[in-house]
């Protein structure tokens, strides 16, 4: 089998690259997604621009519900998910 992929290595490293590449930038993403420091401070923002009359009340609600949607996703997913360092 070693030989195999030896011989298939101009081939299937590149291929091998791109799919470290996509799923540390995946991992990335998921991270700043599911980051609860950062959903509520995105929230706290928003208030700041509602209270200062820079978003209407429509606007605020929308967002405001997005957000919380996101931020029960991001409890969820921290739960469900094993914690880094933990095997």
């Amino acid at each position: 089998m070693g030989l195999f992929k030896l011989l298939t290595f101009p081939v299937s490293g590149p291929v091998l690259g791109g799919k470290w590449v996509l799923d540390t930038i995946l991992d990335q993403a998921r991270r700043q997604h599911y980051d609860l420091a950062a959903i509520r401070e995105q929230m706290a923002e928003l208030e700041t621009q509602y209270q200062s009359g820079l978003v209407s009340d429509e606007e605020f609600d929308r967002r405001e519900e997005a957000l919380l949607e996101r931020l029960l996703e991001a409890r969820e997913y921290h739960q469900s998910s094993p914690r880094e360092g933990q095997a």
